[in-house]
């Protein structure tokens, strides 16, 4: 699907990967929507962008109806947002958890549902979920983020299966460890076991090249962590025992303390 003079609707606008996201949709041709909770800093993004702004919060039930209400002629939907959602179980509050999974996975869900029954009047649309390595690999401290991402790919996956042949496609992005935007650059943590990173603008590319081609699964991650995000997958004792012995112990407590405020 070409992106050019698509209506594109973008969430998660505002975070470091989202304005990247938004400047690649937008050279591409989109008429873009962007979408975030912080109202001046959406409207920063989307004069930067040529793009026009909905202020949304995805972990607010009626925001993300009246979301999709607003965008119902959209042609391509990227559903970026999501909380960091790392630490311990235990640490978190009801509404902690709530909020993690309202905005990670329950509202990529409804947009996908409630965006796909107009796109599929007309015969014509593409649902981009952006998910993360994490949705394939379980580590240590992660487990509602796991739990969010694990969920969000089986979804992806069995959606586009079920929209197979209608002219609407369903592609899943999943980034790795990513530098210099997003949330695991803003904790300024150095990477577990020194695994490389990835760029902002290599999701960014990512993602319209799943729209063009119509690609079921794109992992934007280097060799070695796809390989193991690969075995841990098939093999999760295994892994865990790698990891128990990675000596990473204190990078994931940094992560997770930089982390702590935006539960």
């Amino acid at each position: 699907m070409n992106l050019s003079g698509q209506r594109v609707l973008l969430t998660g606008a505002t975070g470091g990967l989202g304005e990247c996201l938004a400047a690649r949709l937008s050279a591409s041709g989109a008429r873009l929507t962007v979408t975030g909770r912080r109202d001046a800093a959406l409207k920063t993004v989307a004069d930067a962008h040529g793009a026009r702004a909905v202020v949304a919060d995805l972990a607010v039930r009626a925001d993300v109806s009246r979301l999709a209400e607003e965008c119902a002629d959209t042609d391509v939907l990227v559903a970026n947002a999501a909380l960091p959602a790392s630490g311990d179980l235990l640490d978190y509050t009801e509404e902690q958890l709530d909020r993690a999974l309202d905005v990670n996975l329950r509202s990529p869900i409804l947009l996908s549902r409630l965006l796909a029954e107009r796109m599929l009047e007309r015969g014509r649309g593409h649902i981009v979920l952006v998910g993360s390595i994490s949705g394939k690999a379980a580590t240590k401290s992660s487990s509602l983020y796991n739990a969010t991402k694990f969920g969000l790919r089986g979804f992806a996956l069995a959606l586009r299966q079920d929209l197979g042949g209608t002219g609407v496609g369903v592609s899943l992005v999943q980034p790795g460890f990513v530098r210099d935007a997003g949330m695991f650059a803003a904790t300024g943590a150095a990477t577990p076991g020194g695994i490389r990173t990835v760029t902002p603008e290599q999701v960014a590319d990512a993602v319209v090249r799943a729209v063009r081609r119509d690609l079921t699964e794109v992992n934007v991650a280097p060799l070695e962590l796809r390989l193991l995000s690969a075995v841990a997958g098939q093999f999760p004792r295994f892994a865990e025992r790698v990891q128990a012995r990675s000596g990473a112990e204190g990078t994931v407590r940094q992560i997770v303390e930089a982390q702590r405020g935006q539960r």
